[in-house]
C-alpha cells in the first residue's frame, strides 16, 4: 500500500489500503523526530487484539486535510490520531513514555507510527528539534534518533 504513495510523492490523501491518492497542499515547514525504542512489535499481536467496537476516537481527517490547506500546523497535528495506540501502549509502555518525553522536551504532538514501536514528534523549532533529539541520544543511547523534515515535490 506505500507504493503508490511514494511512487505520486508530495503530501497526499490516501484512502483505501493506500491505492486511492489525491494529491493535496503541500504540508507547512516543520521537523519530525522520529524515536524507535530497541523492542519489537508484533503487528499480528496488534490486530488481533483490537477491539475495533471499543475506540472511542479516530483522526479527524477532514479536519488535518483543511489545518493543512490552512497551513495550520498545530490544528493538523491536534487533529491526528492512531487507534492501534491504545493496544500498543498497554502492551508496550515504553511507546507512552516517548511520547510524553517528546511533548516535554517541545514537540507540538507525538504519536505511534503505524503499530509501533517506532514514535514521531513533529516540531515547529529546528532548535527544539535539535535539543530534543540530543536528549534522546543522550538518555537513551540504544534508540534509533533520527531528525527529518517533510520534502514538498512541486
Amino acid at each position: 500500500a506505500d507504493v503508490p504513495y511514494c511512487i505520486l510523492k508530495g503530501t497526499a490523501l490516501c484512502e483505501g489500503i493506500g491505492e486511492i491518492l489525491t494529491p493535496i497542499k503541500p504540508l507547512m515547514p516543520c521537523y519530525i523526530l522520529i524515536v524507535k525504542p530497541p523492542i519489537y512489535v508484533s503487528t499480528k499481536f496488534v490486530y488481533e487484539h483490537l477491539k475495533i467496537n471499543e475506540l472511542k476516537s479516530h483522526p479527524d481527517i477532514d479536519g488535518i486535510v483543511s489545518a493543512i490547506s490552512a497551513g495550520n500546523l498545530e490544528t493538523m497535528s491536534q487533529k491526528m490520531g492512531n487507534v492501534l495506540e491504545f493496544v500498543t501502549e498497554n502492551n508496550y509502555p515504553v511507546i507512552s513514555s516517548i511520547k510524553k518525553l517528546m511533548i516535554q522536551n517541545g514537540a507540538i504532538s507525538s504519536l505511534m507510527s503505524g503499530s509501533g514501536p517506532t514514535v514521531f514528534g513533529i516540531y515547529d523549532d529546528e532548535e527544539k528539534i535539535n535539543q530534543a533529539a540530543t536528549f534522546f541520544k543522550t538518555n537513551y543511547p540504544s534508540y534509533r534518533t533520527y531528525v527529518t523534515k517533510p520534502i514538498n515535490n512541486s
